[in-house]
């Protein structure tokens, strides 16, 4: 498939209107290479996954996360802000970065973290759309229903709130959405699921009366991949794509 016609799948299923102001999302690193046959996806562009993608002979690098978040001054291959932007580089391999506009895309991250939460009835969550709020059923209790995040996500969750708190309205974010506290307790939600939560960010849903549960940036994000593999494998049949199995949560818990 043609490097452009590529791109338009990919910008089909996460148009880059979607993305917040300032986010670096698109076609990161280019490529002198015309045709994209082997794509390697991942949640992020590491050294691990670049290299992942040099050895199997990709021509791109799919990734959630952009490679370059703030402007750099030079390209080193030993510095690990560029390492990995070096190593695609010499190798002519392209790297394309869906960040927040995959976070409010339809079937995006949230609506994946949704599924997987058996949170139903999701809409997307003002004011900027990029998270979901729906309902829960079962009658759950926070303690419980934290449980069943750290089951499916496979995750080490810490919560905020009573833990016999019943829990019916739910919203998500992705990733690090601590600063949408507000957002959440104003759309109605009783619970808030994210990835990462900061100390005055707690203390600030304790006062709201919104129960949080804090269950991994990654965690909360990878869930995407796969679905996402599979709908872009539906738009590009002759593109092969390989989940990157260097790839893992770079903060874990401790194993008993």
């Amino acid at each position: 498939m043609k490097t452009y016609d590529w791109v338009l799948a990919l910008e089909a299923l996460a148009p880059p209107e979607l993305a917040m102001e300032g986010d670096n999302v698109g076609l990161l690193v280019g490529t002198t290479r015309t045709e994209i046959k082997k794509v390697l996806v991942a949640l992020d562009c590491t050294p691990d996954t670049a290299e992942e993608a040099v050895l199997w002979g990709a021509d791109a690098l799919l990734t959630h996360h952009p490679i370059l978040h703030e402007p750099v001054r030079r390209i080193d291959p030993y510095s690990p802000s560029t390492a990995a932007a070096y190593a695609l580089i010499r190798a002519g391999i392209a790297h394309y970065a869906a960040h927040t506009n995959l976070d409010a895309a339809q079937f995006g991250v949230n609506d994946c973290l949704c599924e997987r939460l058996k949170i139903l009835n999701a809409v997307p969550l003002p004011p900027e759309n990029l998270g979901r709020i729906g309902t829960v059923g079962g009658g759950l209790t926070l303690n419980a229903f934290a449980a069943f995040v750290e089951r499916e996500l496979r995750a080490t969750v810490r919560f905020c709130g009573a833990a016999d708190a019943a829990v019916k309205k739910v919203a998500v974010i992705g990733g690090a959405g601590g600063g949408n506290v507000k957002d959440a307790r104003l759309a109605g939600a009783d619970t808030y699921v994210t990835g990462e939560l900061k100390h005055h960010q707690a203390l600030s849903a304790l006062a709201l009366g919104l129960n949080v549960i804090e269950a991994g940036h990654y965690e909360t994000e990878n869930v995407v991949l796969l679905p996402w593999i599979r709908r872009l494998q539906s738009l590009t049949d002759d593109v092969e794509y390989k989940l990157a199995r260097s790839e893992a949560a770079p903060l874990r818990g401790i194993t008993r």
